[in-house]
Order: C-alpha cells, then structure tokens, then sequence
C-alpha cells in the first residue's frame, strides 16, 4: 500500500484563496474515498474567517496513489465572484496542491531538536498517567514544534513526534514556496498565472 503527504496552501493569499484550500480540501477526501483511497487531514491551519484555511496536509494511503496525486497536483486555479467582497472584479483564485517530499534518515540533523518529556493530560483519579510520557519536540532553527501524548509509551511518542515535526517542516518550506508563487502570479498576465492542472468553476460560498 502507498502513502503519501499532500499540502494545499493558499501562498498566503488573500481570504478568497483561504476558502479555495476549504473547498479543494473537500474535493479531494470526496474524490479520494470515491476511489477507495483512504484519506486524512493531519495538519491544518484556519484562517481568520470561518470555513477557510492558510493550508492544510492530507496523509493519503492506498493503491495507484500516483495516479491520484498527480491529478491534483501543481496549480489549481478555482474561477467564482468572492462571496466576501461584492463588487471585487477579481474572479480568478490560485492555490496549490504538492505532495511533500519524504525525509532520509541522513537528512535529519539530532543537534536541531530539543525533545521535552511532560506528563499527558487526561482523566482524573487512578486513569491519570502519572509518568512523562508525553514528548514535545521543538526544531530549533526554525521554532516549530509538536507535542504527542497519544500513547502510553514515551518511545512511541518521540517517535510519532519526531514524524509529525518532519512533516510540518516539509509544510513550511512547501509554504513559503508557494508564497513566493503567489507574488508572481499577481506580477503576471491572469491567463499565464500558474499554469493550472485544474480550472475549478464554481460559485464560491458553495
């Protein structure tokens, strides 16, 4: 069985784009359970309205994973009149799709981390876990950090921790990435802008 990471993000566009990685995000675990493929948001980041996210990160796992990605992947330009402001003539929006690159053991630098051990909440009375079980890693240069307390064991949790960090870091590079992306396709011609695998559309606040 195949596994992948995927991240739709909006570049840090406007809240339009925001509601755009909302809807694909929808799209995409529709399509995805269509076809058998199992799929599940394991990172997200709302945005200041409500029903719109800065990015999000899909795992998906299943057969001909491929095929599927390669689908979404790139560009997807959604075509809609923004249901936040009324007279806007912008009617094209742009965010992207990318499958987020897997880390080599050899790639991961142990001197970046601080791991921390605290005690996982939970239940009162005799059900509390009383030892530091729950592990916080932080990467250093970058500030990011994680924290798993879901199981009981402290090894299984730095390392399903350690998981999680590499790909909210693969996330942020994706994200600036993208931001970058967004600057340019407001620079260009709207017909040239992103050269999208998918035109999208739709009326917006549906």
């Amino acid at each position: 069985m195949e596994r992948r990471y995927i991240q739709i993000t909006s570049g840090r566009g406007p809240v339009e784009c925001c509601r755009v990685v909302f809807k694909i995000v929808e799209k995409i675990l529709k399509e995805a359970k269509q076809q058998g493929i199992s799929a599940e948001i394991v990172e997200r980041e709302k945005g200041e309205v409500n029903r719109t996210l800065l990015s999000a990160v899909l795992f998906l796992a299943g057969e001909n994973l491929k095929t599927f990605v390669d689908s979404w992947e790139g560009t997807v330009q959604w075509i809609a009149q923004s249901p936040y402001r009324k007279f806007h003539k912008r009617k094209n929006w742009f965010v992207g799709v990318q499958c987020l690159p897997a880390f080599e053991e050899n790639q991961w630098d142990e001197s970046e981390l601080r791991v921390q051990t605290l005690k996982a909440s939970g239940p009162g009375g005799q059900h509390v876990n009383k030892t530091e079980s729950a592990v916080r890693i932080t990467h250093i240069p970058s500030g990011i950090s994680v924290t798993v307390s879901d199981e009981r064991s402290q090894l299984q949790n730095k390392k399903q921790a350690i998981e999680r960090l590499k790909i909210k870091l693969a996330a942020h590079e994706q994200e600036r990435t993208m931001a970058f992306e967004q600057t340019n396709w407001q620079n260009h011609n709207e017909l040239e802008r992103g050269n999208p695998v998918r035109v999208i559309k739709a009326e917006l606040d549906r």
